[in-house]
């Protein structure tokens, strides 16, 4: 539950000037629960759905019309006399930031509270330089976001962010990430919220991914594996429609199980034979760099080679998929998704990346594990964590226990 101080921050408390307030109906939350996805109610229909009186619904909802997070919505169709008030979710209430904090880049945006972005800023930015320097620019941008978009600061409710490597989702804090030097263990949301006095919350770039992809194009699915192939290899897990993150936030690390294929390949883990060492970016540019003739360094560079139809490359990435595909077999006997979506700058190699995953899938799961199992590309591409890590800060906002905190703090 969010502290009054953090709630006075996010401008959930603020009341037209010259209204006066109601005092709070305890409760609140449960009626918003029923409003947030849109579809506009009237007290009627509210009371009907709760079993609660008709005064008690009434309350409540003035309460959360008071904080802006519902307003009427049209008029409902008249049986005889006035016609009834409908009422549904104010997304203009309050923004939130999602920001996707990449190896290389930096994106950032502007959302509305149903998930519209406003606004957007991306720059090349090198996570290395180091968590001062990263979220320095972070925090510039979401003023200039901000300003922009015309809100004010104290419309701000909350800030999502995603980094490249293991976060303790608890605190916010990265943990021994590979790449990013500086960064172990800092304090992120403390950093941010220097600034900006709002709840910030942190997770990894996968989950974000897997996130981002469920919102945008998947709502209707509760069980989803979002696989991202780049230099690394990972999974954000969604089972139940709850992202699995695991007792430490390490659930969904594929990269570092171990494949037979792998040998004795050694890996940045320290381990030998992960996934990673064998069908990771670098990986697929070494193998296609021995006895080729070509000299690669990147998997970006391998993706070249294959939309220009390089034979060998086609053969390297279908054999990654195939690699993918022997871990993803075990995952979808565990866990049994009814999709699997793959993402990453390596799933611009298109179906040949998919064409191997699947062809390993299919034969290696249960049959009834993968009969309505679809294996399908990103849709969102790089929109995903940016898109993911609002959408973590929306939930957060629209949450239960935030808006019962909401009410609970009004004057």
């Amino acid at each position: 539950m969010l502290t009054t101080t953090q709630m006075q921050g996010a401008g959930v408390t603020a009341v037209p000037q010259g209204v006066r307030a109601a005092p709070p109906a305890p409760g609140a939350s449960e009626i918003f629960q029923l409003l947030r996805d849109g579809q506009p109610r009237t007290r009627a229909e509210l009371a009907q759905l709760t079993g609660l009186a008709r005064s008690t619904v009434a309350s409540r909802v003035d309460t959360l019309m008071e904080l802006g997070y519902v307003a009427p919505y049209g008029g409902g169709a008249s049986t005889g006399g006035r016609p009834p008030s409908l009422f549904a979710l104010n997304p203009a209430a309050r923004v939130v930031i999602g920001a996707d904090l990449g190896a290389t880049h930096a994106l950032v945006i502007l959302s509305d509270l149903a998930g519209t972005e406003l606004g957007s800023e991306r720059t090349e930015l090198d996570i290395s330089e180091g968590p001062e320097t990263v979220l320095g620019w972070l925090i510039g941008a979401v003023s200039r976001l901000l300003a922009a978009g015309q809100r004010d600061t104290g419309e701000l409710a909350a800030i999502g962010i995603g980094l490249p490597g293991p976060v303790e989702h608890d605190t916010g804090r990265p943990i021994n990430p590979p790449i990013m030097p500086g960064w172990d263990r800092f304090d992120v949301p403390a950093m941010v919220q220097r600034a900006y006095r709002v709840p910030v919350l942190v997770d990894n770039d996968v989950n974000i991914m897997a996130l981002g992809e469920q919102n945008a194009n998947w709502r209707d699915t509760g069980d989803l594996m979002f696989i991202k192939v780049a230099t690394g290899i990972g999974a954000g897990i969604i089972s139940g429609g709850t992202l699995q993150r695991g007792a430490q936030g390490t659930a969904g690390d594929l990269g570092h199980v171990r494949i037979l294929r792998g040998g004795e390949l050694p890996c940045r883990c320290g381990n030998t034979g992960c996934l990673e060492a064998v069908a990771g970016g670098p990986a697929l540019a070494a193998a296609l760099s021995t006895g080729t003739g070509h000299r690669l360094s990147s998997g970006s560079e391998v993706i070249s080679l294959v939309r220009a139809g390089d034979a060998a490359a086609i053969q390297v990435i279908r054999q990654a998929g195939r690699d993918i595909g022997d871990v993803l077999a075990t995952c979808v006997n565990l866990i049994n998704p009814s999709v699997i979506v793959v993402g990453g700058i390596m799933a611009s190699a298109g179906e040949h990346l998919l064409a191997g995953i699947r062809e390993v899938v299919y034969r290696r799961s249960l049959p009834l594990a993968t009969e309505h199992l679809r294996i399908v590309p990103s849709v969102s591409g790089e929109r995903a964590g940016v898109s993911g890590a609002a959408a973590m800060a929306i939930a957060h906002v629209l949450s239960p226990e935030s808006i019962e905190a909401a009410t609970l703090s009004a004057p």
